[in-house]
């Protein structure tokens, strides 16, 4: 999937990964796509909720071979 910012949260645990997330889709325009990395076991379900708190759209995530978690993220 293209993407227009990305942000590796790898090794940060919560609430880091959300707050670089928040941070990057703030600079963004609306409709851009966020790609975030994390390893955070919880950053599943938190992004999730993120996206229904702030209205931002969780396009895609998934599960990587290396532990990891993939967001996409497009910016309301």
């Amino acid at each position: 999937m293209d993407f227009d910012k990305e942000v590796d949260a790898r090794g940060l645990n919560c609430p880091l990964p959300i707050l670089r997330a928040k941070k990057a889709l703030a600079e963004m325009q609306p409709g851009q796509v966020l790609h975030v990395l994390a390893t955070d076991p919880g950053s599943s379900k938190d992004f999730a909720a993120f996206a229904r708190q702030t209205g931002n759209e969780l396009v895609s995530q998934a599960d990587l071979p290396d532990k990891a978690f993939e967001f996409f993220l497009r910016r309301k």
